[in-house]
């Protein structure tokens, strides 16, 4: 249809306001004698020249229209253009604000922890296994990243333990995965035991706190953290907080599920601990 009008319009423009040029000479012609005919050419010729006006309006519009088109389609384009880049500014902007907020996160936690040495990385995969929790995470032993290194959130939350490295690459074993076997402790209590990885418990996003001595007084809400026994992992961090305390089937043990405080399916970004002070 519009390239019927580009095509043709002109010609309509033209054809209608020769009509209108026609009736206006026939009427002038006509105007002098005073006759049937002529008043009865005026009757039939108003409305005509009224219809043929009209046309010529409408034609000339479309046309106008038409040859408008492309103009207003780059304007339209132009603002989608400009709505997108002010949209990319304001990503961009809330990127800038999480990041600063991160890194003011993680310089207090290394003016309380100035034994840790980090190592930042992203996330770039999850696991998708109904068998086990794992991160894809962005470095390896290019950057002096070792299996059993611990990986934290910017404010010193437990994610997992780095367990398999390549070159440019690593697999962390988050802390609800089956293989999960860390040392830790009530901070209300100082209760301890040992955080241990459950396949049941997994497919929820949890993990339990096995081995708790007798008369251990735990409540919904108590903080967990590790304890830092035998070196290997630091002490302090951040696990979760209990869901509740259940007795084993055997019914001589206690254990406490915990709730892990890392919300393990939305990182970005994560740090990896490279070397901590031991403390026994």
């Amino acid at each position: 249809m519009k390239q019927f009008w580009r095509q043709n319009g002109l010609l309509l423009l033209i054809i209608a306001a020769l009509l209108a040029i026609l009736i206006s000479l026939g009427g002038a012609l006509m105007g002098g004698t005073a006759d049937p005919l002529s008043d009865l050419f005026s009757v039939v010729s108003t409305p005509i020249r009224s219809g043929v006006s009209a046309a010529a309006d409408w034609v000339e519009s479309i046309y106008g229209y038409l040859f408008r088109y492309d103009e207003m389609s780059a304007e339209l384009e132009e603002l989608r253009a400009r709505v997108a880049e002010m949209e990319q500014a304001a990503r961009d902007g809330e990127d800038a604000l999480r990041e600063n907020q991160q890194l003011r996160r993680l310089l207090d936690l290394q003016a309380k922890r100035r034994d840790f040495v980090f190592e930042n990385v992203r996330v770039t995969a999850p696991s998708t296994s109904n068998w086990q929790s794992t991160l894809t995470i962005s470095k390896g032993s290019d950057f002096d990243i070792a299996a059993g290194d611990c990986v934290v959130t910017e404010t010193g939350v437990l994610v997992g333990v780095v367990s398999t490295v390549g070159l440019n690459s690593s697999v962390v074993s988050t802390i609800i995965n089956i293989d999960t076997d860390i040392g830790g402790m009530v901070a209300r209590t100082y209760s301890s035991g040992v955080l241990e990885g459950d396949f049941t418990l997994m497919r929820d996003g949890k993990l339990k706190l096995s081995y708790l001595p007798d008369g251990a007084q735990l409540v919904a809400g108590d903080e967990v953290l590790t304890s830092g026994r035998g070196g290997v992992y630091p002490s302090g961090l951040v696990v979760g907080q209990v869901e509740g305390v259940f007795t084993d089937p055997s019914g001589k043990t206690r254990y406490a599920v915990v709730q892990p405080e890392a919300d393990l399916g939305s990182l970005i970004e994560v740090f990896v601990i490279k070397d901590f002070d031991i403390v026994e």
